[in-house]
């Protein structure tokens, strides 16, 4: 539209100005959510490469992804954890290799600049779509998938709802999958969906939180959900230290494997009175069966491969918030011993004392 297809008012003024900064402001979220899932999953990309050819990797073998967080503190996101997650994001999205926008790649591994996906045997999202719908907050919650089909329905759905990072999250964690499998009319079930989704929109994409990472900005700029979970990790620690009930801290965000596959518990002790393992895990989302069951996956872990002659079985302790709203919920992990029970319940906190703590600490981090 040019100046002379309408009266060039105040009222069209208004409404031009608005129109640009939507728009580009959209834009240049959506180029800089593009350069970090790239970057994201470049890393992996070169991670897997050194896994396969690097000339010294014997040396570091399962201790590689700690070595290299260490080294690359000053990098934005590059704990251990995440370049765990930037490696299964490669390997999950080899497709994106292909179809690279020109400008990335020459970052490629030398011997994979030639290289061309083919079209897959299975139902694939396209590269472009991908990169260009989603954002890498939505990839990362993607990558937590493993089943195939499962994680590209809810890519096509997130692409064909404009879908927000929230609401993708909401309707996994409501198994939108599973229910959608199990109704006659599948095409009403979306519909109803989609009619009450959060949207995605250009203010939403800017202040993603891996964004603000990403673009140098200090995480008390902004309360992001990983600063905020992290914050609230090393409070929990401290408190627990403090209380002198014998809690012993042994590791943060320790990495286990199960079947192949590595997970990370967020707090790990060993209490010196109970004689056993206790596991912290927080999340910052309200109570519900899939937490629990993370947690008794660790306890069970824990109780076959760490459990040694003279030890108690191990405790998790699983905490989740909800806004101003924390709920502790205790897994006993199958303690059938009555008397241990009730030594269990003097020294480890009480829940309405977990409750306020956290509480606090949300009010305190935020402010």
């Amino acid at each position: 539209m040019t100046i002379n297809d309408q009266q060039f008012d105040f009222l069209y003024l208004v409404r031009t100005i608005q129109t640009v900064h939507k728009d580009l402001a959209a834009h240049a979220g959506k180029a800089v959510n593009v350069s970090l899932s790239v970057r994201n999953w470049l890393i992996g990309c070169y991670i897997s490469e050194y896994q396969l050819h690097g000339v010294d990797r014997a040396g570091y073998g399962d201790q590689l992804l700690t070595r290299l967080a260490q080294k690359l503190k000053g990098v934005s996101n590059c704990n251990r954890r995440q370049l765990y997650r930037y490696l299964k994001f490669y390997r999950l999205y080899p497709q994106i290799v292909g179809t690279l926008p020109p400008q990335f790649e020459n970052y490629l591994p030398s011997n994979l600049k030639s290289q061309k996906v083919g079209t897959s045997p299975q139902l694939k999202t396209s590269a472009e779509t991908l990169l260009q719908s989603l954002s890498y907050s939505h990839i990362d919650l993607l990558v937590d998938i493993d089943d195939d089909t499962k994680r590209i329905f809810y890519e096509v759905e997130s692409i064909l709802g404009s879908w927000s990072v929230r609401e993708l999250k909401r309707q996994i964690g409501s198994l939108y999958f599973e229910r959608s499998g199990l109704s006659h009319d599948k095409i009403k079930l979306a519909e109803i969906v989609n009619r009450f989704s959060e949207k995605t929109d250009c203010q939403l994409v800017v202040r993603d939180p891996y964004v603000f990472e990403f673009l140098g900005l200090k995480p008390a700029e902004v309360v992001t959900e990983s600063y905020l979970e992290a914050q609230l990790i090393e409070k929990i620690q401290e408190f627990l230290l403090e209380l002198g009930h014998g809690f012993c801290f042994e590791s943060r965000q320790k990495r286990i494997l199960i079947g192949g596959e590595h997970f990370f518990v967020d707090l790990v002790f060993y209490h010196r009175i109970l004689k056993c393992h206790i596991l912290v895990e927080l999340k910052l989302e309200n109570f519900n069966h899939e937490n629990i069951g993370q947690l008794n996956t660790y306890v069970s872990w824990f109780k076959r491969h760490m459990m040694t002659e003279g030890d108690n079985p191990p405790i998790g302790i699983l905490l989740c918030t909800d806004k101003n709203h924390a709920l502790a919920e205790y897994a006993l992990a199958g303690m059938d011993n009555h008397l241990f029970v009730s030594k269990y319940m003097l020294e480890l906190p009480q829940k309405d004392e977990m409750e306020k703590f956290v509480e606090e600490k949300i009010k305190e981090i935020g402010s």
